[in-house]
């Protein structure tokens, strides 16, 4: 767990005795949102930064007079990270508080019975820093959308791309991931690919997700022999898969997906052969949308490094526009509608806008930087700036 582990347990207690965002407006009066996202247990870290900066942004809107005159009321429960928990809570907010649509902000193992109850009341859902499905990619499902910057297939991809080109010498490759539907597929996909590229695959651990040691996993890596290691999965797996291996002396490149967290874990670590790959701007870059961005988390005091709030305020600029354009008054389906044709300009924050048609509710070009830290420079650098993929 990284040194801000601790911190979701704050906004989760926010959430928890609020439970809506959008002030005392009734639910006749205002837009209904239903969100489940890992507000606490082991991947808290990665997903409740997102739900509190999401619910900030909506508060900054409902400040200025809302969306078509209506308030936002954002529905807040924490599944945990668990599918069970992740179940109860779709059907409460589909069958009690009748939401327009359900966000999903937690591990893959919760999507599935989500999008049961979501498909029985045909309701779009919206993956808002849960990584996005395969669902999303074209031809979509029609009711699966997802604004997540990171995404299945295209992001190994682009790490294995990444890995080849600043290879020295054969890649032997090892592989971590955790125990959940999506990073175990991701990697198995990986492992694949990167047979096809001239890789040598040489071991794959497969991290159950309440692990409190890495080091019998990072123990069958290292006696592979790897001189590259790929992790994609929530960023605890990732980072004291790193960490394990380096106590255990192997010093070979490791790459992983850029977490939210990976800007502040970059610079603690002061690893030069730990590179992170990702779609969101860092704050390194001092954006005006990022001043803009640091003004609206400031002013809802939330507890959290502001290098962690990206994901949640595109989610929130995504949330306005799909709201917009349905209208009011509206229904699931005139969201869902307005969803199907989408353009959200991103401002910087990432390296081109969210696009969604009606048969790719994903994006149509994915956007990629490589970060690492030099030592010679005591600095995060980049390694690689923005390179557009195009999603078919």
């Amino acid at each position: 767990m990284t040194r801000h582990a601790l911190k979701p347990l704050v906004g989760a207690t926010l959430a928890a005795i609020s439970l809506c965002s959008g002030g005392f407006a009734s639910a006749q009066d205002a837009y209904l949102i239903g969100v489940s996202g890992a507000m606490t247990g082991s991947a808290a870290a990665t997903y409740a930064p997102v739900v509190e900066s999401m619910r900030a942004y909506i508060d900054h809107i409902n400040s200025k007079g809302g969306i078509n005159g209506r308030q936002v009321k954002l529905v807040i429960s924490d599944n945990q990270g668990e599918a069970s928990k992740a179940a109860a809570d779709a059907k409460k907010l589909l069958t009690q508080d009748k939401v327009l649509m359900l966000v999903n902000a937690s591990l893959s193992s919760t999507y599935a019975p989500m999008v049961a109850e979501a498909k029985r009341a045909n309701v779009p859902v919206f993956y808002a820093g849960a990584v996005c499905p395969k669902e999303t990619y074209p031809p979509a499902d029609p009711l699966q959308f997802c604004s997540t910057a990171f995404g299945a297939q295209y992001d190994s991809q682009m790490a294995l791309a990444t890995v080849k080109e600043m290879a020295k010498e054969p890649v032997r490759i090892g592989f971590s991931a955790m125990a959940i539907p999506l990073s175990r597929g991701e990697i198995d996909y990986a492992e694949g690919l990167s047979k096809t590229m001239g890789m040598t695959p040489v071991d794959k651990q497969i991290v159950p997700p309440p692990t409190p040691d890495y080091t019998p996993f990072a123990t069958k890596l290292k006696d592979a022999n790897p001189n590259w290691v790929y992790s994609w999965a929530p960023w605890v797996t990732q980072v004291r898969t790193l960490e394990s291996l380096r106590r255990l002396g192997w010093n070979g490149r490791y790459i992983a997906y850029a977490h939210l967290n990976a800007e502040d874990e970059l610079a603690r670590l002061k690893d030069n052969e730990f590179y992170v790959f990702g779609t969101n701007a860092f704050f390194q870059d001092n954006l005006p949308i990022q001043a803009e961005l640091r003004a609206v988390m400031h002013r809802a005091k939330l507890n959290y490094p502001i290098t962690q709030l990206s994901e949640g305020y595109i989610a929130g600029l995504v949330l306005e526009a799909a709201l917009k354009g349905a209208g009011w008054p509206t229904t699931a389906a005139k969201v869902q509608a307005s969803m199907s044709n989408l353009k959200v300009d991103t401002k910087g924050l990432r390296g081109g806008p969210i696009e969604w048609t009606r048969d790719n509710h994903f994006r149509t070009k994915q956007h990629y930087r490589v970060y690492k830290w030099d030592t010679s420079k005591g600095a995060i650098t980049r390694v690689k700036d923005w390179t557009a993929v195009e999603v078919k």
